[in-house]
């Protein structure tokens, strides 16, 4: 009998994926043996032929499945747009948390839809608060659709591989990475 505990196997698709295995402090696996896949699509760059093929594979194997957002920091495409061009080559996705910018425009916080708090990534230390009318008020549409399709896809949808989280990941910020941990730690590791 083994003492060995098992690891969570993670598939992580696309440019930037050794960058994002370090801070997810993960091993990486391989598609065909993993429990769960992170798709890095860039907003710069988009979504390449061989990360399709790759989703494809995750879909007919039912493998649970995040899209991870990159290169917001640099790119005219913001997580929204990005979002709604996953959701037409990939499948549709579902964004639990809305990037906030700064005044100059560069991405400084997360509002979680579900509770409405603020992540405020501008400093070195990410701190909580509470959002106010305002920020509800601008994001109560896209919270209405996150929760309906969450409602819709019932119960454990991620881990049965029906609902795909999308999230922001700006890997000098840190922004996204505690999200994806998160997912990450409902999936099951059975061997």
């Amino acid at each position: 009998m083994s003492n060995l505990i098992p690891t969570l196997r993670v598939a992580v698709i696309g440019e930037k994926s050794s960058l994002l295995v370090r801070q997810l402090g993960i091993s990486e696996s391989s598609l065909e043996s993993a429990h769960v896949a992170l798709f890095i699509v860039s907003a710069t760059s988009g979504i390449v032929t061989a990360d399709l093929e790759s989703w494809r594979f995750a879909r007919d194997h039912y493998i649970p499945s995040i899209v991870a957002i990159s290169d917001l920091d640099s790119s005219e495409i913001d997580f929204e747009d990005m979002t709604a061009i996953a959701s037409k080559m990939l499948d549709p996705v579902v964004t639990p948390f809305l990037v906030l910018h700064s005044d100059d425009g560069s991405p400084a916080a997360l509002i979680n839809l579900e509770t409405f708090e603020i992540l405020d990534y501008s400093t070195e230390v990410v701190s909580v608060q509470e959002a106010d009318t305002e920020h509800i008020e601008l994001t109560q549409e896209f919270r209405e659709e996150y929760l309906e399709a969450v409602e819709a896809a019932g119960e454990d949808s991620f881990i049965a591989a029906l609902l795909f989280p999308a999230l922001p990941w700006i890997a000098s910020s840190g922004m996204g990475i505690a999200q994806m941990q998160q997912y990450l730690n409902q999936v099951p590791v059975l061997s």
